[in-house]
């Protein structure tokens, strides 16, 4: 796949402006792969959690490409806005969930898990971010199946952008220890640990780029409504599946961590809609496009 194949998504350009790669390079040292990680950046008196940071670059990042997305398919809506919203709920989503996940958290915590800047379930955030994107396509008159697939390759590309906040705060979310060459040790995290591990953040991050860049691909192609999010769940779970083989989350069931279980989920309802999709009519995104008309 060559950058040439994805017209007006010029990803290259918020690489470099952010100096995404510069940073990941500059963390490592030579002393067997020793994370120097950077839970905060200390601008004058301020201390910026780099985790909220990239989960800002995130957000930035889908409403560029949904944006993009929609100028592709001749839809004149706020992609933006809609972004915001589902972040905003995606947020929401995967602190309640990573709560339920974890009751022995809340029971040492109370209230106060809710406010921590650690603990968050990607889940969560993907029921609560479709559920505000299913809405606000119905409200804007697109067709709630048709934003998610206008959605699926923001939300892949942001997932793995906000993955580097995971890297850089070394937030716990790394995994089981390894003797690989690219084994880490984050001495430095919010959660440290002075073995060499699987880096599962930048596994993920490498995922989400190339899923993203997949579905960026197939939705500039014909394609029935529902195929390009059907795709986005099966290709994620698939990921996030293989993924969790090597982090340190608990097993819960058959040898499967929570996130292994739902991922399943995942794959199960993605090839369903890819089945469905199939059998609706074709849209073609190269045909000229009405713009759609906005709710009042």
């Amino acid at each position: 796949m060559e950058m040439n194949d994805f017209p007006g998504l010029r990803i290259e350009t918020w690489v470099s402006s952010t100096r995404v790669l510069p940073a990941l390079a500059s963390i490592l040292i030579e002393d067997g792969n020793q994370g120097d990680m950077l839970p905060f950046l200390h601008i004058w008196h301020l201390q910026v959690p780099t985790f909220g940071l990239m989960l800002w670059l995130a957000a930035v990042v889908a409403a560029f490409i949904m944006d993009r997305n929609f100028k592709r398919s001749g839809i004149d809506a706020d992609a933006v806005g809609m972004v915001a919203v589902a972040a905003l709920l995606g947020i929401v989503g995967a602190k309640l969930w990573h709560v339920i996940d974890t009751p022995a958290e809340f029971r040492d915590m109370g209230w106060r898990v809710l406010y921590d800047s650690a603990g968050f379930a990607w889940y969560g955030g993907l029921l609560f971010g479709i559920s505000a994107l299913l809405f606000q396509g119905w409200w804007a008159k697109i067709g709630m199946l048709r934003t998610l697939d206008l959605a699926a390759p923001a939300a892949a590309i942001g997932y793995g952008v906000g993955r580097i906040g995971c890297f850089l705060s070394g937030d716990g979310c790394y995994g089981v220890p390894t003797t690989l060459p690219w084994g880490m040790s984050f001495p430095h995290g919010i959660e440290p640990t002075l073995q060499r591990v699987h880096p599962t953040p930048l596994y993920e991050l490498g995922a989400g780029l190339v899923i993203g860049l997949w579905l960026w691909r197939r939705g500039g192609k014909p394609h029935g409504t529902g195929a390009i999010v059907g795709q986005y769940l099966m290709l994620t779970g698939i990921a996030r599946f293989l993924v969790e083989f090597v982090r340190r989350n608990p097993k819960i069931l058959w040898g499967l961590s929570n996130a292994q279980l739902a991922s399943a989920g995942s794959v199960i309802a993605g090839i369903a809609l890819i089945w469905w999709a199939a059998r609706q009519p074709v849209i073609d995104p190269d045909e000229a496009a009405v713009p759609v008309e906005k709710a009042a």
